[in-house]
């Protein structure tokens, strides 16, 4: 861990750290507050997974405890990696500690590289209690979970989890919820448009409007204009 620490702070970037203080809206009052960056990108946070592919997976909790943002962020890539490889006995002891660890998962670029991987292949059909008990949750970052989530099942062609937590979290206040409900319901209509269309037909009006532009991107544009019209002002 030692030799692993001693790389990344070799890689800071001090100047592209204020940088991304600035796009992760860390000043007072905003979603990122009092978030830290050593200033390294994430291609090179990823090289840095192969490197040390070996680590045990355990030993990434400790990065993951970071107050730097780049170092829980490749904690996260790192037990992605030792998860898509693992035994089930391994994969199911990753996605719990990723649970008992959500504190640490704090920006929607954590929730993002890894919600998809560490929680969406241990979801029963439909999303089951925990998708739910996330959904419902006081913290931005777990409900962001809860929808980012069932992307693995949206590769599958397995949409219900998706539309159900759609629907659960389409009254959320937060503009970072809005986005992750388009986005996934735009990642249905991509494979098959007929059930993002059903559940648009119904919910269109309940949804807030940035949720319903990402949701519409790629429709033709009569088509987009049409669900406009129908949604939120």
């Amino acid at each position: 861990m030692s030799a692993l620490r001693t790389r990344i702070r070799a890689l800071a970037d001090p100047v592209r750290g204020t940088q991304s203080q600035r796009f992760f809206r860390t000043g007072p009052g905003e979603y990122g507050e009092g978030d830290q960056f050593l200033g390294i990108r994430v291609p090179v946070l990823r090289a840095l997974v192969k490197e040390f592919r070996n680590l045990p997976w355990e030993e990434a909790t400790l990065l993951l405890h970071s107050e730097w943002h780049e170092e829980r962020l490749l904690a996260l890539l790192l037990w992605v990696q030792a998860h898509s490889r693992a035994e089930e006995a391994i994969r199911v002891a990753i996605h719990r500690a990723y649970l008992e660890h959500l504190s640490w998962v704090n920006n929607w670029d954590l929730v993002d590289a890894s919600a998809e991987y560490l929680v969406g292949p241990h979801l029963p059909p439909g999303g089951g209690r925990l998708l739910t008990r996330l959904a419902d949750s006081a913290s931005l970052w777990e409900r962001r979970i809860a929808m980012i989530a069932t992307f693995y099942g949206i590769r599958r062609g397995e949409f219900g989890a998706a539309l159900r937590m759609a629907k659960r979290l389409r009254g959320d206040p937060h503009d970072l919820i809005h986005k992750a409900v388009g986005w996934m319901l735009r990642e249905v209509g991509k494979r098959d448009l007929a059930t993002e269309r059903a559940f648009l037909d119904e919910h269109a009006e309940h949804l807030p409007r940035t949720a319903l532009r990402y949701a519409i991107e790629r429709f033709p544009e009569p088509m987009r204009l049409q669900y406009l019209r129908l949604g939120r002002q």
